[in-house]
């Protein structure tokens, strides 16, 4: 592991569904898993720094699913990979709703410019 963590992987969940936190923390393990297999294949640099670093992983709040899709368009237009996960409506959702999006991995600086003023959960 290197000296620092200059990179990291960021999953905003949504604040305006109730979710138990069970359900919370498997939607944000959903969403940094299928971010980090997404930058492994199409962003390897990065995934390969977010990797050797330790696989930094922070877990902040967004108001409701217009919020995801705003942060999920700059992250995009950032050049960011982005995960949005849609639950299966197996336990406490509805089938498609929308739980959170990661962003990330990437260098600190370029996602905090997405996801720097949110709280952290």
């Amino acid at each position: 592991m290197t000296a620092g963590m200059r990179h990291k992987l960021v999953v905003a969940v949504r604040s305006d569904l109730e979710l138990s936190r069970g359900k919370l923390a498997v939607q944000v393990a959903h969403a940094a898993v299928m971010a980090a297999l997404d930058a492994k294949a199409r962003h390897r640099k990065a995934f390969a720094d977010w990797y050797d670093e330790g696989q930094k992983k922070v877990v902040v709040k967004a108001e409701d699913l217009q919020e995801l899709r705003l942060l999920q368009n700059k992250a995009r237009s950032l050049g960011l990979t982005t995960a949005l996960v849609e639950d299966a409506g197996l336990t406490e959702l509805p089938p498609g709703t929308v739980t959170c999006l990661a962003v990330g991995p990437g260098p600190n600086e370029i996602v905090d410019q997405v996801t720097g003023h949110l709280k952290l959960v």
